[in-house]
């Protein structure tokens, strides 16, 4: 074991002219079930490494919490992949609108959305910060020359809240859920303001990431890859830049352009796959 969420195994590799024996690393994927006030409420597939900030962030995006201090107390057992959560409000969930599930480290296959949550948690974003096509060039950069985990197991994605100068914390997972829920929770327990933040990604702009960027509270969302169609509405209607295909010198600005300096006004997008 190399450390927590890396792991080494032999493995054969084929160099395109020969077989060669050596040692590759591969990222640890674990369970970790969620007990809260004594029944179970998920049990999730993550990388185990900042798992505090995992359960926070999950709970807060759940709607569970609303902030750190509505949690009386919480244990994690690592070694059997428990996390033990006490609230201090004993009737904080609805259990008509909440049920045990499974939740998987695969790209939007895993994941539930109960829209009732969603409506309770996603806030409209009214954030006036505005960033240059340079920053933001860089800061995806810098997430990616920091990804130390994705450089050696290239298994696992990477998120990370900035400003427009620099990364302030990032948090790695298998899950990409799992990678936004840590930063969710970095943000909760350290009481962190949102307002003149940036969330840079790894991976694919689904709609749960674009929600999961509206219930942290972030107005810019910076990604490598790309956006579905449906984040794209959503993101529209809660006020949020989403900037995708970030790769050299270039980027795709997709909604809310007005936060990017040198774009003129813009149609919507809504509507326009009817």
């Amino acid at each position: 074991m190399l450390n927590d969420i890396i792991t080494s195994q032999n493995i054969v590799r084929y160099n395109g002219h020969d077989f060669v024996e050596e040692e590759d690393d591969i990222a640890v994927e674990s369970a970790l079930t969620i007990i809260v006030d004594g029944t179970e409420f998920a049990t999730m597939v993550c990388t185990p490494s900042e798992m505090q900030e995992l359960v926070v962030g999950f709970l807060a995006s759940e709607g569970v919490i609303r902030a750190y201090h509505d949690i009386k107390s919480l244990q994690i057992d690592e070694d059997r992949g428990f996390a033990y959560v006490d609230l201090i409000n004993k009737h904080s969930i609805q259990k008509e609108f909440h049920s045990k599930r499974f939740i998987g480290s695969c790209c939007g296959k895993g994941r539930q959305f109960y829209f009732h949550n969603d409506v309770k948690t996603a806030k409209t974003v009214t954030t006036k910060l505005i960033i240059t096509p340079e920053q933001c060039r860089r800061l995806m950069k810098k997430m990616q020359e920091s990804s130390s985990h994705f450089q050696q197991t290239g298994g696992v994605h990477n998120a990370a809240l900035c400003t427009k100068d620099g990364i302030v914390v990032s948090r790695t997972d298998i899950g990409r859920h799992n990678a936004l829920d840590k930063l969710f929770g970095y943000c909760i327990i350290h009481r962190i303001p949102l307002k003149d933040k940036i969330i840079v990604f790894s991976g694919r702009i689904s709609s749960e990431v674009l929600l999961k960027a509206a219930k942290i509270g972030v107005g810019i969302i910076l990604s490598k890859s790309a956006p579905t169609n449906l984040a794209l509405s959503i993101a529209e209607e809660l006020g949020i830049t989403t900037v995708g295909f970030i790769r050299g010198n270039g980027f795709n600005v997709y909604t809310h352009q007005e936060r990017i300096q040198g774009i003129g006004p813009l149609p919507s997008i809504i509507g326009l796959e009817d």
